[in-house]
């Protein structure tokens, strides 16, 4: 399996990249800086760094057009990378800013990376993945709940954005060989989009590698044909048992 994991030197991205790649997969992770993608492969056994700037169309054909040299093709799109409200507002945790007060700025730049990135990405990739009869899209989404949760904006704007995006993705790929599923992790997880001070003190929140097991799954002969699904990680065990009950 040849997984492109965008966003993966860090965070939710490189929890999964790490647990592809101790599977056996080649996998390609990107950054906006190629330095830091390629130390951080480094560090993964058969990997690569790449850098890519999802918000802009040329670096992402680029960055594609090199993994799709350098590994043989690309069987699994993991579409990853994202900023958070630390951003935007670094005490959004304790002291939520209303919409009006986010700089149109900011609003943009999250919106560019979390949907038009996944967008850019996926549109790159699609093509070539119908021409060599099938792949795999896995979009990394979030609670609902953070979708329309008070001094959000644009986070939560950005991830409903995305979400509607993979079920649209779905429905145009139904059929073709190309699947589109969503994996998000089920809580507040530990990464650089929490606030240091929020995460020291502890309220149970998830650690990035609850994501590898459903990753690693999503990628294996058991997940071909999974389709247009949305699987909560924390809870992958219990989706599996009822999947397979319901086989």
């Amino acid at each position: 399996m040849k997984v492109l994991v965008t966003g993966g030197t860090s965070g939710l991205g490189l929890a999964m990249a790490s647990a592809l790649a101790a599977t056996g997969a080649t996998v390609a992770l990107t950054g906006r800086s190629g330095e830091r993608a390629e130390a951080v492969a480094a560090g993964l056994p058969g990997a690569i760094g790449v850098e890519m700037d999802v918000r802009d169309e040329s670096s992402v054909a680029r960055a594609v057009d090199e993994v799709w040299t350098r590994l043989g093709g690309i069987d699994m799109l993991v579409n990853n990378a994202g900023i958070g409200m630390r951003t935007v507002n670094p005490r959004f945790m304790t002291q939520p800013q209303g919409f009006w007060e986010v700089a149109p700025d900011a609003f943009r730049a999250v919106i560019d990376t979390n949907l038009t990135g996944y967008f850019l990405v996926a549109r790159e990739i699609t093509p070539r993945m119908l021409a060599s009869g099938g792949g795999r899209i896995v979009n990394i989404s979030m609670n609902h709940s953070t979708m329309r949760r008070a001094g959000f904006v644009p986070y939560g704007p950005s991830r409903a954005g995305s979400e509607a995006l993979s079920r649209i993705m779905a429905a145009d790929l139904r059929h073709t060989g190309v699947t589109v599923n969503e994996l998000l992790p089920g809580g507040a997880t530990v990464t650089g989009m929490l606030p240091e001070d929020v995460t020291a003190e502890g309220h149970g929140f998830l650690s990035p590698e609850v994501m590898g097991p459903p990753i690693v799954w999503l990628a294996s002969d058991e997940a071909v044909g999974v389709h247009d699904e949305r699987i909560v990680a924390a809870e992958f065990e219990q989706w599996l048992r009822d999947r397979e009950s319901h086989q």
